[in-house]
């Protein structure tokens, strides 16, 4: 399994089930999300997030927005990263469900200690929710070597 996550070759041969490197592919989405996020972190944070930005002052909704859409552009650099791995570094796509994965837990453990309010049950949770499933699945999926693919796929 260490082999997979770490391939002694990164070339575009992928080895995992089918269906992990479809799933890999809807990562994509990362990629207008992160521009969405830097372009309007405002209409973000408050409508997909719930976060209610209006209520935290000029000063510190214009320091939460600067942060946010710096996140945004992380979200973006790692959709593009996906992205590249799998137009030309397949063999990379368990790395990368790995990368993402721990990206989005370990946001989601330090929302713990850094808790944001927010308003409401926002459609971010959902989104959230599906795309850690996607993100587990996957990585399950592109780490169970398919018999049929021994070649680039």
């Amino acid at each position: 399994m260490l082999t997979d996550l770490l391939p002694s070759t990164i070339d575009n041969t992928y080895r995992g089930r089918l269906i992990g490197l479809w799933l890999f592919g809807l990562l994509a989405v990362k990629v207008p999300m992160g521009v969405n996020v830097i372009l309007n972190a405002a209409s973000v944070a408050t409508s997909a997030d719930g976060i209610p930005v209006q209520s935290f002052g000029a000063a510190g909704a214009s320091s939460f927005l600067s942060m946010f859409a710096t996140w945004g552009l992380s979200q973006l650099l790692l959709g593009l990263c996906s992205v590249l791995v799998l137009v030309r570094y397949r063999s990379l796509v368990p790395f990368m469900f790995l990368v993402i994965l721990c990206e989005h837990v370990g946001r989601k453990a330090i929302q713990l200690f850094y808790p944001v309010a927010s308003i409401g049950e926002p459609p971010g949770t959902y989104i959230n929710a599906v795309l850690l499933g996607i993100m587990v699945l996957g990585l399950v999926l592109s780490l169970w070597r398919s018999p049929q693919r021994r070649s680039g796929a």
